[in-house]
Formats: structure tokens, sequence, C-alpha cells
């Protein structure tokens, strides 16, 4: 007789199955930390920007924008780790994770789409890019990540940690180039973000993922009106969290410190940061 009746589920999605095979027992390098900011201005840009241009701005893109702006003033934090030494990235992408509900009912996988070089990018730009991104990756029309997808099926669950602990080696740790065999090139960027507001959440923490070498992940709470004091007075303001897992190994609170105010110098202030939507921006 056994101590739990278990069943076992055999159905699992390519995601769980790298998830399986991602965590384990460790001494665990990873630092959390919670960023309150107002999004009263931030919600009327995005009202405005619709408006304007036509194009379905989200609270996604303005973190992206802002976060991709952050690690270009701090870009000790756009690194890596290899054999126990740090190296900068000459690049900054940002990984915004993306729900796949293709699989039926009660089913649900995880993919992403990158944005490289944000920083240079115009909001608009990252709009059009995205949208563009993730429709081939819910209609499976990107290649290199089906193959990739593919390939995580087949896997044994026995050599899932062997699996991934290899594909970590020869990425990140040997740093080479598996497109060949349907592993796309620094697929995850610098930064990964994901939207737990999406879920009804305003407060969540996300564990990194090792294989990936990404040393943040920012989780985006929900939009909600919530009482604040100022100067003296209680009012009502849109308030969102922003929940940041770090990897603390080569990312301090000095890197923390000039990323948090960054954040939120760029949403709370965004007509300053990210510019004046121009009329001639209005899509045709």
């Amino acid at each position: 007789m056994p101590n739990v009746q278990l069943q076992r589920k055999r159905d699992l999605s390519a995601f769980r199955k790298i998830a399986i095979g991602t965590w384990r027992p460790t001494f665990d390098p990873t630092v959390y930390g919670t960023l309150e900011l107002k999004m009263d201005r931030a919600m009327d840009y995005i009202a405005e920007f619709r408006r304007v241009t036509g194009r379905r701005l989200t609270v996604t893109h303005l973190l992206a924008r802002a976060a991709a702006e952050a690690l270009r003033r701090q870009p000790d934090a756009n690194a890596v780790l290899r054999f126990n030494k740090i190296y900068l990235r000459q690049r900054i992408g940002i990984f915004m994770q993306v729900a796949m509900t293709d699989q039926g009912d009660g089913k649900a996988d995880l993919s992403g789409v990158t944005v490289y070089d944000a920083a240079d990018k115009s909001l608009l730009e990252i709009v059009d890019e995205v949208e563009a991104k993730v429709a081939a990756v819910r209609e499976r029309r990107d290649p290199a990540l089906e193959k990739s997808r593919g390939m995580f099926r087949f896997v044994p669950h026995l050599l899932l940690n062997w699996f991934l602990g290899l594909l970590r080696l020869l990425t990140v740790t040997l740093n080479l180039d598996l497109r060949w065999m349907g592993v796309p090139n620094d697929p995850f960027g610098s930064l990964m973000i994901t939207n737990i507001g999406s879920l009804g959440l305003d407060t969540g923490y996300a564990p990194l993922v090792p294989f990936s070498g990404v040393p943040i992940l920012l989780a985006m709470g929900l939009v909600k009106e919530q009482a604040v004091v100022e100067e003296g007075q209680i009012v009502v303001r849109k308030i969102m969290k922003v929940h940041a897992t770090i990897d603390h190994r080569f990312i301090d609170g000095v890197h923390a410190a000039t990323m948090s105010r960054t954040l939120r110098e760029w949403l709370e202030n965004p007509y300053e940061s990210f510019g004046a939507i121009a009329p001639q921006q209005r899509s045709g």
C-alpha cells in the first residue's frame, strides 16, 4: 500500500518538461525585491497612444522599453556568468513571456519573444515587432522555435536535468551557435518580463531560469487603484507592483538601485521619457 495514492500525469507540455528539468535543490543566489509605481500618467499615455496611432500599446511594452533603458544606464547588469567570470553583453535584449492556449481547453504552455536593441527603438517599433513575433509564435510560424519545442517533447523525463544542463553548457558557458540543431541564437536576451497581472495577481515572484543565463526577471502585477499618502493627504492612485528576481552572484544593490530609479522615472513620467505622441504616427 503506497503512502499516497498517485496517478502519473503523462500529457506534459513542452514548458512543463523544461521546468522539471531546470530547477533542483541548490545554494540559491537569488534576491527578491518589489517596486511600487504610480501608473496614472502611464495609463493616460497608453490610452492616448492607442487613440493617436491605432496601435495596441500595453504596460508590458512600456516596461520593456524602460527596462532596456535601465540596462543601458547600468551596463554592468547586462551580463552573463561563464566559468565563474562575468562577461558583459554587447546587445540589450528583452524577453517577454507569451501564453500558448492552442493545446485545447484546460491546457496551456509558455513561450516568449525577444526584442533586441530595445533601448534604440521607439515604442511604435517595439509594439509592431512584438505583435508580429507574438502572432508567429501563437500561430506556430516560428520555425526555429517550433523545432526546439519539438526537440524537448522527445527528451525522456530521466534525461531532462542532464539535457538542460548540457544545453546551458553549450549555449551559455561555451557560447556556441547551435542554430544548426534548432536552438535560436541568444533566445532569452538580457532580461525577462512576465505579466502576472494578466492572471489577476498584483504580487508574485518568479524564479530565474538557469539554462537561459538571464540574471534578471521582472514580474509585473495588476494595475489597480490604491490609497496612498501624498503631502499628508490620502489620495487614490493607480498602482502597479514590479517584482524583481536577480542573481546576486554578480548583480547587487547598486545595480538594482540604478535600475529601479530608471523604471520609476520612465513609467511615472511617460510623456517626458517615452516622448510626445506625434500625429504622423497615426496608422494608415
